[in-house]
């Protein structure tokens, strides 16, 4: 009896993992259930130029990552957040539930990981189920416009 348990968890497992799921999925489903069995860790970035800062903490747990985000731009509203997403390869896709102006909005941010640090993609958006997505992950562009580096976390 163990066994075919066993063995349907198994067939059930590999059912799950042959389907195919949009990005926007994933991140919905791992963000809500991360492995908790992998070890994580924390990391810390900032973008500092002229009157511009950006502040970024990640936990990551498996592919899973969690954080805080906050964008504070030379005479525009001042962003703090929170991100959820996952990481795959060297980019990490995340929502990112921030407050401006009394507001609360939900956008995607995507960064790339180059050289121990992180890039921030940019891109075509549309809104979609209330908060604003990229249209084409693959036409993304990571120029220098923000580039975090690491910094210790407080």
């Amino acid at each position: 009896m163990k066994k075919s348990i066993l063995l349907l968890a198994v067939i059930a497992g590999f059912i799950a993992a042959c389907q195919q799921k949009s990005p926007e999925q994933e991140v919905d489903s791992l963000a809500t259930a991360p492995d908790t069995t992998i070890a994580s860790s924390k990391e810390c970035y900032a973008y500092m130029k002229n009157r511009d800062t950006v502040s970024l903490s990640l936990s990551e747990v498996g592919n899973v990552v969690t954080g805080d985000l906050n964008y504070n731009l030379f005479e525009k509203d001042k962003n703090i957040g929170t991100l959820a997403g996952i990481v795959k390869g060297d980019t990490i896709i995340a929502d990112y539930t921030f407050n401006a102006e009394g507001t609360s909005s939900v956008r995607q941010v995507v960064f790339l990981k180059k050289d121990g640090q992180l890039v921030e993609g940019f891109g075509p958006a549309a809104e979609e189920n209330g908060k604003s997505v990229f249209t084409k992950l693959s036409a993304l562009e990571f120029g220098d416009a923000v580039v975090l580096s690491p910094i210790p976390c407080k």
